[in-house]
């Protein structure tokens, strides 16, 4: 196999180093399946790996990217034929092992999942880690018996890629869906996708007490800090928190009076650790109960791997509503 592209990210004197370079399979990381990757995307974690904003790689060099799909080329694993097109998102990607941003993948292939039936490698990518984690965690919610006749379930970071799909499964699957954003102008975006009703982040009191009015039957959140202490103070009795991101901050300044007098729940969701039979699981309902309605409007953003160097300003500036593929070969 001849020489191929991949947007590499490195560390030199304690500074991060990332552009375009040539490899050999040989260069890439240990794996049993070697895929000729088509799509990937763009997620904050991608961008602050990429910018350095953030310490994602766990070694250095590694290709970045998250997240990919693609044709199987080669593979020792029977489940994995020539031809097959699958994906895969978290498993160490650009932390441990090579991602997503390169025209091939070697990956071990316990991370591997099929393309669900139905969906192209490019829908795969429109949603993405993003769109996995928001189905994760709606998966995990219902299994402790989030229903959508409980009430409404409020996504904070609603423009962002994991709140816009979060809205979209939530609204698909028969929930309330409120959205609270900090973004006044895409309340039409945002209502397009399926949010019930729109709060503004500034327009919120975050109150003070342990206890403050019950309203939300469950909450995905995003945002960590002060969004989730609000959060823990305003779930109905038994009612669920998956807690995905950490956007505003990783501090959680509560008491254990929400968890004892209205049994709360907060979720911790791991996109990246997944167990193989529950990543499983839960892409195929994305493929199924969980595919989201509104993809084009969501991911309509498609960028060549020429544009990638780019386009991570806009995500560490928070600028960005949806998702953006990263088309890497046809």
């Amino acid at each position: 196999m001849d020489k191929f592209r991949v947007f590499r990210i490195n560390e030199r004197d304690g500074e991060i180093v990332a552009g375009f370079e040539e490899l050999d399979i040989d260069d890439l990381t240990e794996g049993n399946v070697t895929v000729r990757v088509t799509h990937s995307t763009i997620n904050y974690k991608d961008a602050l790996a990429a910018t350095g904003k953030g310490k994602i790689l766990r070694r250095y060099p590694l290709n970045g990217g998250i997240d990919f799909a693609g044709v199987v080329v080669s593979s020792e694993d029977a489940e994995f034929q020539p031809g097959t097109e699958v994906l895969m998102n978290g498993c160490g990607l650009s932390e441990t092992v090579d991602g997503g941003y390169s025209e091939y993948a070697r990956v071990n292939s316990d991370g591997l999942v099929a393309v669900p039936e139905g969906m192209s490698c490019a829908e795969t990518m429109q949603i993405g880690t993003a769109g996995y984690t928001a189905a994760l965690a709606i998966h995990r919610m219902e299994q402790n018996g989030q229903a959508p006749d409980q009430g409404a379930v409020v996504v904070t970071g609603a423009t962002g890629g994991v709140g816009s799909i979060a809205i979209d499964m939530l609204a698909g699957r028969g929930y309330e869906a409120v959205a609270l954003t900090g973004k006044v102008e895409e309340e039409r975006y945002l209502r397009e996708i399926g949010a019930a009703r729109i709060l503004l982040r500034d327009q919120i009191d975050l109150g003070k007490r342990p206890l403050e009015k019950a309203q939300w039957a469950g909450a995905i959140d995003n945002l960590g800090g002060d969004y989730l202490t609000w959060l823990t103070r305003t779930m109905q009795y038994g009612g669920n928190i998956a807690s995905i991101g950490l956007a505003a901050s990783p501090a959680l300044n509560t008491t254990v009076v929400p968890f004892i007098l209205r049994a709360v729940c907060l979720l911790g969701i791991n996109s990246v650790d997944t167990p193989r039979d529950l990543r499983r699981a839960v892409w195929a309902r994305i493929g199924g109960d969980l595919k989201p309605r509104h993809l084009d409007t969501i991911g309509h953003r498609t960028i060549g791997f020429d544009e990638l160097p780019g386009a991570f300003t806009a995500y560490i500036d928070g600028t960005i509503t949806g998702r953006t593929v990263v088309e890497i070969s046809r």
